[in-house]
């Protein structure tokens, strides 16, 4: 039987649990949050009603959970987002994503994938940087997002490439002028450039993930495909404001866990572009701080301008 909680009446959770999600309504992460919202809910016993708050890198949205009550009826979906990009993109940051939240359990990696254009002659991540090199300021890239910006300025930073960054205001745009030849390649979310690729119009050199994707098991991680030092991966994880502690905190992690190792939800997850992975709280503690780490040195490193 589960135990009150300092501060709150009854036990946990005694009243809905409000989800405050760093992106609008009918995208990919949205998705993924509402799939996780419905089972927790039941499994829970108390609803789940996602606030979609997106904007400003998610420190919007971050800045609403680190002021909640630290009850455990306030949680996060904290992907990289705003628990890497946010913060590291600006020069006085407004918050820390370790000292700040409470880490619930990791939710997995998003699949992002480096996609060519078929106009040019590069079939493999070796080949793409070989003829980048001989085409020295030829060649552009796009980004739709700021893990697509900080990662593919990892990969040109490692890969020592002379190239053009055009940015875009979503995957969408950027996936059109890959395939109308203004860029040439470009890391991106699966959706909708996946499909392009699956017609033949587009090629995918790599993912970025420690390991290989079931949504597309044929193409290599970025280690594979000879770049071990990129470190910027997407990901995703559950959090609360900082205090989050007894069975409140238990409850959260066991939940979590049990509902994301069912076969079921990691498929219609694994749909949206998401690789599960669970974890302890402690884990995903240690993952986001070494993610922040790392997203701010490459930021510094590549001279990313900072707000």
């Amino acid at each position: 039987m589960a135990q009150p909680v300092q501060g709150q009446q009854g036990p946990y959770p005694n009243r809905p649990i409000r989800y405050v999600v760093p992106f609008p309504a009918g995208g990919s992460a949205d998705g993924i949050a509402r799939i996780m919202a419905q089972q927790l809910s039941q499994v829970m016993g108390q609803q789940w009603l996602v606030d979609n708050r997106p904007g400003a890198d998610g420190v919007l949205a971050g800045g609403i959970v680190i002021k909640a009550a630290a009850d455990g009826h306030t949680v996060f979906f904290g992907s990289n987002t705003p628990m890497s990009a946010g913060p590291a993109l600006r020069k006085v940051p407004p918050y820390d994503p370790v000292k700040d939240f409470t880490a619930i359990g990791m939710i997995g990696y998003f699949t992002f994938i480096l996609f060519s254009s078929p106009a040019i002659p590069a079939r493999t991540l070796a080949e793409l940087i070989e003829h980048a090199r001989a085409n020295p300021g030829k060649i552009n890239y796009g980004t739709g997002n700021t893990g697509s910006i900080v990662s593919t300025a990892q990969l040109k930073s490692l890969a020592r490439l002379d190239v053009t960054h055009i940015p875009y205001k979503g995957d969408t745009p950027t996936t059109t002028d890959l395939m109308g030849g203004r860029i040439q390649f470009a890391i991106m979310a699966p959706i909708p450039a996946l499909a392009q690729a699956q017609a033949g119009r587009l090629r995918m050199l790599a993912v970025l993930l420690p390991q290989r994707s079931a949504l597309v098991p044929d193409v290599p991680t970025i280690a594979e495909a000879g770049m071990p030092g990129v470190s910027i991966a997407p990901w995703a994880g559950l959090f609360g404001p900082a205090g989050i502690g007894g069975d409140a905190l238990a409850r959260l992690s066991r939940d979590l866990n049990a509902v994301l190792s069912r076969t079921d939800i990691r498929d219609q997850i694994g749909k949206q572009g998401l690789e599960v992975q669970t974890s302890t709280p402690a884990v995903l503690t240690a993952h986001t701080r070494d993610q922040y780490q790392a997203w701010a040195k490459v930021i510094r490193d590549t001279n990313i301008p900072q707000e």
